[in-house]
């Protein structure tokens, strides 16, 4: 048929097709006097002959069959013009037919006409009578009036009743039980109201959205919970809300790690709400040198929603205002101290426009944060910034969301390769937060691109069609984009440079229990935290051993904090980085923290003792701090002063205690063996010589035999060609036991303790050069001795000031034995010709002098490498004697009195030689 122009201006507006009555009669609907037509494919039209018009134009106009009138609305949604041939068939509508459900949306026939307010009610009623019995097309636009204003409305849905929605076109007949729900752009002009039976809003811009279109990945829930707390009362009309007597929330404040999405998502959430484009703030832009000028730039934010308030009431459309950054300028009001009180004011200003007497209802304030703890409490309090959604670390469904998002244009594109595996990266991604995955899928990309191009020739034609991004661009990728909040591999790497060696069934114990811990940590409901101490000697291997289990339990945080980090820092800076870690661990599901050296993080020095008691608090307080909800925490500590820790109360906030022993010889040999580096002849002697020592000073000392006597035979001895050499071992070996004993006892110094008369004459220390295996052998009797007595509970001590009355009884008593019992000694051990060149037999009160033997150093530290006897104190008085590693030797002509400055701390009815022998511990 041919299409034609309506005959008439008011024909326009009745969404009818005209034709001729012959014509009319092909569209009639049998059995009744309806005609329906099939207009090209599209969309359905009541067929009429416009008698109500009839003239003598309009008659001679339809006389002629074969043409069908249609408005300019019905011409442009065929896409047909004037004089256009088109497809017109009959349609006959199915039974039960009728719309239950019609969505219109409104606009005005002329553009740019001034606002109106729409009764939703009055002209629902209108529209049924008026297009009764009419078939409505989704998709379709219908023109017509309205008290006297032109309108057009575009049917989004046309549902059936007792038709489920399915992928066919949505079409119906309008009934007097067709409920119609009315919809108008914010930028129409058009205002409805009074629509109280209505179940949507037109708050979004679309009906449903994906929030992987979105470009938003793994926050579905954070989603599903803003969408509850903040929009689900302004889904609804104004006059339910004011039924039900809430008000709409104000504002929300997103927070989380940096990377997480939070930026992502106030846009997002931006760009789909309908209202007002949202305005986006970065905290630090709204701050003015000028006074008064910031809290302007404050309030010039909600300008525009008073205004809209004022105007149009509750049917002012919403304005959305983002602050990036919130907590640069709403940080805890006297928390700065820059003299101005701008953040001050700053915070009350932004406190007075949310929720101050003149509040807003038309206003959705969105913040956010890396640092929630910086803001003000009373801006979180309800009423404001009420909804606080923590955006976290994508989960492993949301890291897979998030890379399908980055890769979906290049596998649309064909030039992701076909062995890309997206589940498997989204579990190797562990703690990677979103902007971290964008970096990876870069770095892959730029491996890709980098493949086509020469560094000899940079302009060579590119080929596009052979990019292809593959999975091995993806694992390299991985080696770049190191997450912040990952497993800091490198570090513990470099903590265990010669690898994890079997090295005893005690080392084996140990570390299959701290894995226990690790594994306690992970399925554990009631032990959110667990705490570990690994002590031992110096080189043992505790931090080997850590490094292991933060490698091995497969946690996906893992830091260690160690004072080679904090070299030159303030205590207060130090305590900061500690709290950094622990606070970045809360933000992880998984958690291992190695506090490594403690002793050393503590800045301890035994001279006095000295450490620092703020990093001490701290690590007291953290290591009993529970994780938040959901978080679990191992953490793991080593030391070398277990009594130190313990004298200060840091041992006992740890859970378990390990202590990590040197190596015995069955140890050694077993670490021997692994490194095959002695002959089968060698390497019983070597590790019987290898006894009581570290395994750290086992790899120091094997390294240093494997280089050979002129250097050069490392190569040799690790390939297998070469074996250590046990005489040059045994060298090193002799080495590394000197550097030890150098510093258990130093001999470098004074070998004598010389003390002036009152005449002030110096005294030398007699030559004693007579050391013997005897005195050795002697000193071994006596260790036996000690050890069937028990442990020392006392000591004596030299002291500088004049004792108390009360105890110079008690004193002399144990003064007569220890003189007895020193005689004794200095015959044993052939000190007497000693004691009589040192001419300190006197009558009356002098000094006294304590000559040290050379042969008996060997003797006491023998007593000090099995961990009997260790430094003694001295008196700064009358007796200046410094006692490191040495024996005291007294005459045993001295008279009562001579030794007076002597502090008796032991018990009376222990026997003599007890006390004596024990004075020479501390």
């Amino acid at each position: 048929m041919i299409v034609t122009n309506t005959p008439g201006k008011d024909l326009a507006y009745t969404n009818l097709a005209y034709c001729s009555p012959s014509d009319l009669r092909n569209f009639l609907v049998p059995g009744s006097r309806l005609a329906y037509a099939l207009i090209g494919d599209v969309f359905v039209l009541t067929v009429a002959y416009p008698f109500c018009n009839l003239n003598l134009k309009i008659h001679v106009f339809f006389k002629s069959c074969g043409h069908i009138a249609l408005n300019a609305i019905q011409r442009r949604h065929a896409k047909v013009s004037a004089g256009d041939s088109i497809s017109i068939s009959r349609f006959i509508p199915p039974e039960n037919y009728n719309l239950a459900l019609l969505t219109l949306e409104l606009e005005f026939v002329k553009k740019g006409a001034k606002d109106e307010q729409v009764d939703a009610l009055l002209m629902s009623q209108q529209i049924r009578k008026r297009f009764i019995n009419h078939i409505m097309t989704t998709g379709q636009r219908v023109t017509f009036e309205y008290h006297g204003i032109g309108y057009i409305f575009t049917v989004n849905q046309a549902a059936v009743e007792g038709l489920e929605k399915s992928n066919s076109i949505e079409r119906g007949i309008i009934s007097a039980d067709t409920y119609i729900i009315f919809e108008a752009p914010s930028s129409s002009g058009i205002k409805i109201i009074n629509q109280r039976e209505a179940a949507g809003s037109n708050i979004f811009k679309h009906k449903e959205f994906n929030l992987q279109s979105l470009g938003i990945g793994g926050l579905s829930a954070e989603f599903a919970d803003i969408f509850r707390r903040a929009f689900a009362s302004r889904v609804f009309p104004p006059h339910v809300t004011s039924k039900l007597g809430i008000k709409h929330v104000k504002g929300m404040l997103l927070y989380g790690p940096p990377g997480t999405g939070k930026t992502l998502m106030a846009r997002q959430i931006g760009k789909v709400l309908n209202g007002k484009e949202p305005k986006i703030v970065n905290g630090p832009e709204v701050l003015s040198k000028f006074v008064g000028e910031t809290e302007k730039n404050v309030r010039d934010l909600f300008a525009d929603a008073e205004q809209d308030q004022r105007t149009k009431g509750d049917q002012s459309d919403l304005h959305v205002i983002i602050f990036d950054e919130i907590d640069a300028i709403c940080k805890s009001r006297g928390s700065t101290r820059d003299g101005t009180g701008v953040h001050d004011s700053i915070v009350n200003q932004l406190l007075t426009k949310i929720d101050g007497v003149e509040s807003l209802n038309n206003v959705l304030l969105i913040g956010m944060t890396n640092r929630k703890d910086l803001l003000d409490e009373a801006l979180l309090r309800p009423g404001r910034l009420e909804v606080q959604v923590e955006i976290s670390l994508p989960d492993e469904n949301g890291r897979l969301q998030i890379l399908q998002i980055h890769t979906n244009k290049m596998k649309e594109s064909s030039f992701l390769s076909p062995d890309v595996n997206l589940h498997e990266l989204a579990a190797r991604t562990k703690n990677y937060s979103g902007a971290e995955l964008e970096g990876v899928v870069k770095s892959a990309v730029s491996y890709a691109l980098n493949r086509q191009l020469s560094m000899d020739d940079l302009t060579k034609p590119v080929d596009e069609e052979s990019v292809r991004v593959t999975m091995d661009d993806f694992l390299n990728a991985l080696q770049e984009v190191i997450p912040a909040f990952g497993a800091s591999t490198d570090d513990l790497e470099r903590c265990r440079l010669n690898g994890i060696v079997e090295c005893g069934d005690r080392h084996d114990h140990i570390y299959r229990r701290t894995m226990l811990l690790a594994e306690q940590v992970k399925v554990s409901r009631g032990s959110p935290l667990v705490t570990c101490l690994l002590e031992g000697p110096s080189g043992s291997g505790k931090t080997a051993m850590a490094s292991t289990i933060g490698i091995e339990s497969d946690f996906p945080y893992v830091k260690i904090i160690s004072a080679e980090t904090m070299i030159g820092l303030s205590e207060p800076t130090k305590c900061a980085q500690i709290v950094k870690v622990f606070e970045d661990a809360y933000k992880s599901p998984l958690s291992i923290i190695i506090l490594d050296d403690i002793e050393r993080l503590l800045e301890y020095v035994p001279i006095g003792p000295r450490f620092s008691n703020l990093i001490s608090q701290t690590l007291l307080v953290l290591l009993k701090r529970l994780p938040p909800k959901g978080k679990k925490i191992l953490v793991i500590g080593t030391t070398s002063e277990v009594n130190f820790l313990e004298s200060v109360g840091i041992r006992d906030a740890f859970s378990v205690t390990y202590n990590v022993p040197t190596l015995k010889t069955e140890d050694a040999k077993k670490v021997l063996q692994q490194l095959n580096v002695f002959s089968s002849d060698d390497i019983d002697s070597a590790a019987e010589a290898l006894n009581e020592i570290p395994i750290k000073k086992l790899f120091m000392v094997v390294e240093m035999a494997a280089q050979g006597e002129h250097g050069g035979g490392a190569e040799s001895i690790y390939s297998g060609k070469e074996k250590i050499n046990i005489s040059h071992f045994y060298d090193c070996l002799q080495d590394i036991v000197r550097s030890r004993n150098a510093k258990d006892f130093q001999t470098q110094e004074d070998k004598s303790i010389i003390v002036e008369k009152d005449s002030g004459e110096e005294i030398d220390e007699p030559d004693a050069s007579n050391s013997s295996i005897q005195s050795r052998a002697y000193m071994n009797q006596l260790l036996l001795r000690i050890q069937s007595l028990g442990n020392p509970v006392a000591s004596y001590s030299i002291q500088s000031q004049e004792i108390q009355t009360q105890e110079k009884k008690r004193s002399s008593e144990a003064v007569d034995n220890l003189r007895r019992i020193i005689k004794a000694e200095c015959q044993l051990l052939s000190l007497i010709q000693m004691a009589k060149t040192t001419r300190i037999l006197q009558k009356k009160r002098t000094q006294v002098l304590f000559p040290v033997v050379s042969h008996t150093v060997a003797a006491v530290v023998h007593l000090r490498s099995l961990g009997v006897l260790t430094a003694a104190g001295c008196g700064i008085g009358s007796v200046h004697a410094v006692v490191r590693s040495n024996l005291l030797v007294e005459s045993s002509e001295m008279e009562e009195g001579e030794m007076q400055d002597v502090d008796i701390r032991t018990s009376r009815n222990k026997p003599a030689e007890y006390r004596v022998l024990h004075s020479l511990h501390n």
